[in-house]
């Protein structure tokens, strides 16, 4: 589905971290709806570097991208010759910008500032040079334990992750004060699902990890209380009309992109085994993350509706139904063959 009155044909765009969850739901938009635009994807593809946590640092994976028909370019938005060398060599029209150390557990500050602050900034000059419309991801984190719904202007940032970002916001609002001459917009994330998450592992969602459990014969394991866990949930398609929709002119700033709806973790489990057909019920297990997790979170959205004219299209019982071919595959195709 177009979500927009943009014609990107014979434009030229890059998405960086586009062998990621978004970023490659993002190529594979224009792919479908605008074969004839230039589409070059820049990621830091994994290889075997971890964190200190032992997760990995780049979840970028080939198999996010078959089918892909554009330019696919492995590097680290880190480095500086890489960003010359895209300026050089092509004149974007938009930037998508995914890039980031999106762990939200990692406990390596400098490589988050670096990565997600600093290396952010030179690729907006590079934007401001080539006159490119620049859309980035900015995340609910910035927001930490503010109350619900949470509002743009209320960032109460928990963790380095969540600092980061906002610290991308506000780079953003100075280029946007100072009139820079290209559109810079901001969207603040809040908790994504669908296809192509699977190569976040244990960052993927819930979604996915319960209806891989469910698939195993296992009881879906919950932390205690899930039922009062509520987050906003959304499809990686309504995440995706937000994009496109931010690329229409005069919409810079930083907009909230969620449903406006909070849903608790028991609802997914009890949606996904509606939809798989089964009856497991829910093993309740101690959360670790007490004191340092979102227990409610809820977009404000106001803002997102009236000026990108978003209107999310997916309940969770509808994303989750939407999805559950690609859960099943995905267990057939991957978890099985292990």
């Amino acid at each position: 589905m177009k979500y927009n009155t943009i014609d990107f044909n014979d434009k030229t765009i890059l998405i960086t971290g586009g062998a990621g969850f978004i970023g490659s739901n993002l190529a594979f938009y224009f792919q479908e709806h605008f074969p004839a635009a230039l589409v070059v994807v820049l990621d830091c593809f994994r290889s075997g570097q971890t964190l200190s946590n032992g997760n990995l640092k780049s979840f970028g994976h080939y198999k996010n991208l078959l089918g892909f028909k554009g330019v696919v370019i492995s590097g680290d938005i880190n480095d500086k010759k890489i960003l010359r060398e895209l300026e050089i060599e092509y004149k974007f029209d938009y930037i998508f910008h995914q890039a980031a150390i999106s762990d939200t557990t990692a406990s390596e500050q400098d490589l988050m500032i670096k990565t997600n602050v600093n290396a952010y900034e030179d690729l907006l000059q590079l934007a401001i040079k080539h006159g490119a419309n620049m859309i980035y991801a900015s995340s609910a984190a910035t927001y930490g334990n503010a109350p619900s719904p949470q509002t743009v202007g209320c960032e109460n940032p928990g963790n380095v992750y969540g600092f980061s970002k906002l610290m991308m916001d506000n780079i953003s609002a100075k280029y946007i004060e100072a009139g820079v001459g290209i559109s810079i917009v901001g969207l603040r994330y809040f908790n994504v699902y669908g296809p192509r998450e699977f190569f976040k592992n244990k960052t993927a969602s819930t979604v996915v990890q319960f209806g891989h459990q469910i698939l195993a014969g296992q009881t879906p394991k919950l932390f205690e209380g899930s039922d009062k866990i509520l987050r906003d949930f959304i499809y990686i398609e309504d995440v995706i009309q937000a994009n496109i929709k931010a690329c229409e002119p005069k919409r810079s700033g930083v907009y909230n992109v969620g449903t406006g709806k909070a849903r608790s973790f028991q609802d997914i489990a009890d949606i996904l085994q509606k939809e798989l057909k089964t009856n497991l019920g829910t093993h309740y297990i101690p959360n670790p993350f007490v004191g340092q997790y979102q227990f409610h979170t809820e977009a404000n959205i106001e803002q997102t509706v009236k000026m990108l004219d978003f209107k999310p299209r997916f309940e969770m019982e509808e994303g989750i139904k939407a999805y559950i071919p690609e859960i099943i595959r995905l267990y057939e195709t991957e978890v099985l063959t292990k």
